[in-house]
């Protein structure tokens, strides 16, 4: 068997200018840096990262001048798509450090993670806080996937498309259409896993027939609110996800926390076991 292949997922930084906390209350950057610190260190090491969107919390140039430097400390391939924070042109500022999509009016690209096919989808409709996918993006996406015939194909996409019960995040959710429900069933049998970002929790469900994963925020997290309350944030651990694939075993996903925690404590009969305390 080959060797796996492993690549993280990160997801919603919600970086603001130089100085600037995101609700006077969490410095992003700061968490972003030891993001950073943690895939650049991780074991084993990581043959690429993904970026789910997000990046930036209003779009601005400032922002994305501070995201460049810590993008460019990973020394695997990053591979980005834009959430419905960003700005489509402006986060080809990135480009020269993570690949983001420049060869088409929007930011889609496909890449090759082993011989896992990953199809980069731009869901953002600038302005607005929901996403969709035009009949342009549509329709580059359904030669995309007809070319990939025969292979596994993982999707990155900001948006979930479906509900996850977090009523004030279904409301600016993916918009999809009966055009492309039909094109994912087609194609359901080739699509190893969607994967998203947008609503800052570890989500899983199935939608048309394909495995879906949204992965929680490197920084602040949506409140799980399942009851219908208002919109909000809290402090939970920030984490990513780490993908691991293989032919045989398919793709199997971790949810890491970020920080630093006790332990490890190791189990009787380890040669290695540290005594607890």
């Amino acid at each position: 068997m080959s060797r796996p292949v492993f690549f993280a997922q990160v997801s919603d930084f919600h970086i603001r200018p130089p100085g600037v906390i995101f609700a006077d209350v969490v410095d992003t950057l700061a968490l972003l840096r030891a993001a950073v610190d943690t895939l650049v260190g991780f074991s084993p090491k990581l043959d690429a990262v993904l970026v789910s969107g997000d990046l930036t919390n209003d779009g601005e140039a400032e922002a994305y001048a501070q995201i460049a430097p810590e993008l460019a400390r990973l020394p695997m391939p990053v591979y980005v798509v834009p959430g419905n924070h960003d700005h489509r042109e402006r986060i080809t500022a990135l480009a020269g450090v993570a690949e983001v999509g420049q060869g088409n009016a929007h930011r889609q690209f496909t890449a090759e993670l082993g011989s896992l096919h990953l199809i980069a989808l731009d869901s953002l409709v600038e302005g607005e806080g929901h996403g969709a996918l035009c009949a342009e993006r549509l329709a580059w996406l359904e030669t995309e996937l007809e070319r990939a015939a025969g292979r596994r194909i993982l999707i990155m996409i900001h948006h979930p498309p479906a509900a996850t019960g977090i009523d004030f995040m279904d409301r600016i959710g993916l918009r999809s259409s009966p055009a492309l429900d039909a094109l994912i069933r087609r194609h359901a049998g080739s699509i190893e896993r969607i994967v998203c970002g947008h609503v800052h929790r570890p989500i899983f469900y199935r939608w048309q027939g394909v495995p879906v994963s949204v992965t929680p925020g490197v920084a602040h997290q949506v409140v799980l609110g399942l009851d219908g309350r208002e919109p909000g944030f809290n402090l939970e651990p920030p984490g990513f996800h780490l993908h691991r694939w293989t032919e045989t075993e398919g793709l199997v996903t971790h949810h890491v926390h970020l920080g630093s925690y006790p332990g490890p404590y190791y189990f009787s009969g380890n040669p290695d076991r540290k005594p607890a305390t």
